[in-house]
């Protein structure tokens, strides 16, 4: 089949037939570019009427919108799965489909996302860190309501409202230009960025521990090794295993208790070290669904 040439006076010979498609590379900038304004915008707006209405612990009807800023991400991600569905776009080559096949793997990356907050906490209570207690776990179930209510709450905050989007949607248009490294390190701090109006919402676990403190800043900074812990489980086994990792690494911090800034860097290093062995024991395969 022949193909098309562009005319001397400038017309496209043979364009009204097949029109030419715009570059992948191009529509995944712009769909990056696009996801990252509505999951900003969502939270942020969200988030920022918290903050106006005087924060959840003053006043319940800054709940509605402090639950809604949560998803910004997965409403970012659902507008960019329906724009290039009615475009006929294909799937970034990054996309690791899903398979029931890897839901094992999922599984035991969900252990391993516990184990590294769980390792942090025992070595910190060794060197002279605060004792774990039982009695802390079983509050901060009964704070939410009983054991299914705290399940589901911290599935659906944080690992399904955010990883169809931070993983799902922007990890792998960024993996189009950039290395794996480069990409965590981008989402880490873009993540970080994301996480800071929580500060100023009175109520929140972050605004306890307050922006300008120790406790403060390696929460911060800890979003970095957390989106590459996050990442490398999503390489192995897809989005299923980053919402299990993030489930689980927030779910036992919870049960832990976790505020003091020792234990904060003993989990920043273990995580850091964890998610080193991960990405040099792990080729990443490039994969269309």
């Amino acid at each position: 089949m022949p193909t098309s040439r562009t005319a001397s006076h400038g017309t496209t010979l043979g364009a009204s037939a097949h029109p030419v498609a715009p570059a992948p590379g191009r529509n995944y900038r712009a769909d990056l570019t696009l996801f990252m304004v509505i999951a900003f915008a969502v939270s942020w707006l969200s988030w920022g009427t918290a903050i106006a209405l005087g924060g959840t612990e003053t006043n319940e009807a800054a709940n509605a919108p402090y639950m809604l800023g949560a998803f910004g991400p997965l409403i970012g991600a659902l507008v960019i799965r329906v724009r290039r569905r009615r475009r006929g776009e294909p799937v970034p080559e990054h996309v690791v489909p899903f398979r029931a096949a890897l839901l094992l793997k999922a599984v035991l990356l969900l252990v391993l996302g516990s184990a590294t907050v769980l390792a942090a906490a025992l070595l910190a209570s060794r060197a002279g860190g605060p004792e774990l207690s039982l009695d802390v776990a079983k509050d901060a179930v009964e704070d939410f309501g009983g054991p299914a209510a705290f399940l589901v709450g911290m599935l659906v905050s944080g690992p399904l409202s955010e990883e169809p989007g931070w993983r799902g949607t922007a990890y792998p248009r960024l993996r189009e230009k950039l290395g794996t490294l480069q990409v965590c390190l981008v989402l880490g701090v873009t993540w970080a960025v994301w996480h800071l109006p929580l500060f100023f919402i009175d109520g929140t676990v972050q605004h306890d521990l307050g922006l300008a403190t120790p406790s403060g800043v390696l929460f911060v900074v800890s979003n970095i090794p957390m989106a590459m812990l996050v990442t490398a489980a999503y390489e192995r086994a897809g989005i299923a295993a980053s919402i299990a990792v993030h489930f689980a690494v927030n779910a036992t911090m919870i049960l832990l208790a976790v505020e003091e800034p020792e234990v904060q860097a003993m989990i920043l290093g273990i995580q850091a070290l964890t998610v080193t062995a991960l990405l040099l024991t792990h080729r990443t395969g490039r994969q269309r669904s």
